[in-house]
């Protein structure tokens, strides 16, 4: 069963494919994260108007989520690689159009949120390609994949901290519409770093792709392995409890701790560098991950949280967000390699695809709920919900964690 071998992992860093991908990897997420702050403020500085900044926002929010499904068809007849460079020559063009009609005095809202709709749906695969190409380069050993995601997952964490905070300072240097083009280009040296040095992935048996026709082959095979359903489930849930707890933060630090906006830069910075150390001593250990291990682990993510509620000193909750992502840093790699393997070849495209989207779908809806939540009922209230339904979210994916783990074992 995936999960549970104990093989030592093979050294992934020796892997140039695998290399090539970390730096597309860090170089493009470092362009997006830049682009997370650069595009909402460039809109607010041209227009004055944070009910347009959100329609963008909404915008590509809104291609992800439309495409998400049907773009596992496209990655199962392009292939993984093929796939991310399709996604990056796509997103270069468009990323760059912004800041030159802008230039050209052409950009207006509704050209705008095309573009940004677009760059949304352009994305979709690029996720899931990434993981199937991984399982693919490492020959699908679950250890080594393991280790590949503890790898990409940290380098990831690392721009999230370090891309919104540069595009800070080139925002006040250089302005926005440079820093879009700093994306763009990211976007060009990703491709070319995936076209020279990541392989086409091998063809899918003929026996095999008979499982994997249909748009829909991925969430049939999600629905009807429990598993797998009982973990998207799960990731639904919370990821969108998540989302509302980070969204939170600004809003607590504001009614409880001052207003101070470096104390909520510190929360946030708090649960982002126990992550990258939980992704760093996953990727050193020969083998902390298999899924009996990952099941008390993904309580340790939910249960610290519940602190955020409570009247405690904000050196409580900068620990508790710590712990989580400790936590989260640990399961992660194990979770997301079980996800990648556990679809046989001819579907996995489909069923990543299908559980990327789902997973994205959850979180516009919670937020909707939350937002008037937090004016009606306070920021602790609401972060109580949402520790709720994380832990609820976690406790059913150990339950059902081990109870596979128990089937498998019989």
């Amino acid at each position: 069963m995936p999960g549970e071998g104990t093989s030592v992992p093979a050294p992934v860093l020796r892997s140039r494919p695998l290399a090539a991908l970390l730096t597309a990897e860090v170089l493009s997420t470092t362009g997006s994260q830049m682009t997370w702050l650069a595009l909402p403020w460039f809109v607010l500085v041209t227009t004055g108007s944070a009910k347009q900044m959100t329609l963008v926002i909404a915008a590509e929010a809104g291609g992800y989520a439309l495409f998400g499904i049907p773009s596992g068809s496209l990655l199962e007849r392009l292939g993984p690689q093929r796939t991310m460079r399709l996604c990056d020559a796509v997103r270069a063009p468009l990323m760059l159009l912004v800041p030159v009609l802008h230039w050209s005095g052409e950009l207006t809202l509704p050209v705008l949120l095309a573009l940004t709709f677009v760059l949304g749906a352009a994305g979709t695969p690029y996720g899931a390609a990434q993981r199937v190409v991984v399982a693919e380069i490492l020959d699908e050993d679950e250890a080594s994949v393991e280790r590949a995601n503890a790898l990409l997952q940290g380098a990831t964490r690392i721009t999230m901290l370090c891309g919104p905070a540069l595009a800070g300072v080139l925002i006040a240097v250089v302005g926005a519409p440079i820093v879009l083009v700093v994306d763009a280009a990211s976007y060009v040296v990703a491709f070319v770093l995936v076209t020279l040095l990541v392989p086409v992935a091998r063809a899918v048996r003929t026996e095999e792709a008979e499982d994997g026709r249909g748009l829909l082959a991925g969430v049939r095979y999600l629905l009807h392995d429990p598993i797998l359903r009982g973990w998207t489930t799960a990731i639904v849930v919370g990821d969108a409890s998540f989302s509302v707890i980070f969204v939170a933060i600004p809003v607590l630090v504001f009614a409880h701790y001052g207003a101070d906006p470096r104390l909520a830069g510190a929360f946030l910075a708090s649960w982002g560098v126990g992550a990258v150390a939980g992704n760093v001593v996953a990727y050193r250990s020969e083998r902390i991950g298999g899924l009996r291990q990952a099941a008390p682990l993904v309580l340790v993510q939910a249960a610290p949280v519940w602190a955020l509620a409570a009247p405690v000193p904000a050196a409580a909750v900068a620990g508790a967000l710590a712990l989580s992502g400790i936590a989260n840093g640990l399961v992660n790699p194990t979770l997301h390699a079980f996800l990648t393997l556990r679809p046989p070849a001819a579907v996995r495209a489909k069923a990543l695809t299908a559980t990327f989207t789902a997973s994205s779908l959850g979180t516009p809806l919670a937020l909707a709920v939350a937002a008037p939540a937090f004016a009606a009922y306070g920021s602790r209230h609401v972060v109580a919900v949402a520790a709720a339904g994380q832990l609820a979210a976690m406790s059913y994916a150990a339950v059902i964690t081990l109870r596979h783990v128990a089937r498998e074992r019989a």
